[in-house]
């Protein structure tokens, strides 16, 4: 077994762990809020933390040395060239509503890049998996099946997932830049978790994602998932993906959807 294998067994069995107690601790009445970050819609709750916290002793004691990142503050270095990446809800606010569309979102890194990632959506009951250079899957109870993207889909036929910051600046100009994009593509959807979208995308079930302000634990696993089932995820003018901006689809898609959105100047507030 590789090393990437192994850090991807970890991943998931951590993923999947983590995934259940979220389900069977999440109060009744919804998530206390612990505080919010960049704004009053931006909220982290006591179970954000929680999560977290499990997967950061899961994953330290298989693998002491190893370094972390996570959406929650919980970052150590590490003495070796393994970094774990992690959001442990990725959808908060749709944990806090109780909306299906939530994720635990675990990556490794080896030497900077990633070889292993896991998105597990349990109210979904769906978990999906990559390795570098060993493709993409969807495990569900009723089996396992690879991925792959939609490619040369036409801009008017192409359903296009998107995300919205929390500052209200920001917002303002992602609304005038959906304005530019929603009447030359099929539709729009809005989830409300970035690892959820791009697993949708490498699942065919859209066409395309772009979101400006996406940070690393969002699309590290996502962005990898994606890649192995034949799609592309960058930033803007052969940029890498980064809080700026991410755009991700299959090939051909990618090149048209990048082109509607250079001029609109999305990476921007």
């Amino acid at each position: 077994m590789s090393l990437a294998e192994e850090l991807l067994e970890l991943a998931l069995a951590t993923a999947r762990e983590t995934g259940r107690m979220l389900v069977d601790k999440r109060p009744a009445t919804g998530p206390d809020v612990v505080r919010t970050k960049s704004s009053p819609t931006d909220v982290v709750t006591q179970m954000d933390r929680a999560a977290e916290e499990l997967v950061l002793q899961r994953i330290g004691a298989a693998r002491p040395g190893d370094a972390f990142l996570g959406e929650e503050g919980g970052t150590q270095d590490g003495d070796g060239p393994v970094r774990w990446i992690v959001d442990p809800i990725d959808g908060t606010v749709n944990y806090l509503y109780d909306l299906p569309d939530w994720a635990v979102s675990i990556a490794a890194q080896v030497d900077g890049v990633t070889v292993a990632g896991v998105v597990d959506m349990p109210r979904r009951g769906e978990t999906y998996t990559a390795v570098r250079g060993g493709g993409a899957l969807l495990h569900t109870a009723s089996g396992t099946r690879e991925l792959r993207v939609n490619a040369d889909v036409p801009l008017e036929r192409a359903l296009v997932a998107t995300g919205f910051g929390y500052d209200a600046r920001r917002r303002a100009h992602q609304a005038e830049v959906l304005t530019g994009v929603l009447p030359n593509v099929r539709d729009i959807r809005r989830g409300g978790s970035c690892c959820a979208d791009l697993c949708a995308l490498a699942a065919g079930r859209v066409d395309a994602y772009y979101e400006r302000g996406v940070q690393a634990w969002d699309v590290a696993a996502g962005a990898l998932i994606v890649e192995e089932a034949g799609g592309r995820v960058a930033g803007l003018d052969g940029a890498p993906v980064s809080p700026d901006f991410a755009l991700a689809a299959g090939p051909g898609t990618f090149e048209a959807l990048h082109d509607l959105l250079l001029p609109l100047d999305p990476a921007r507030d």
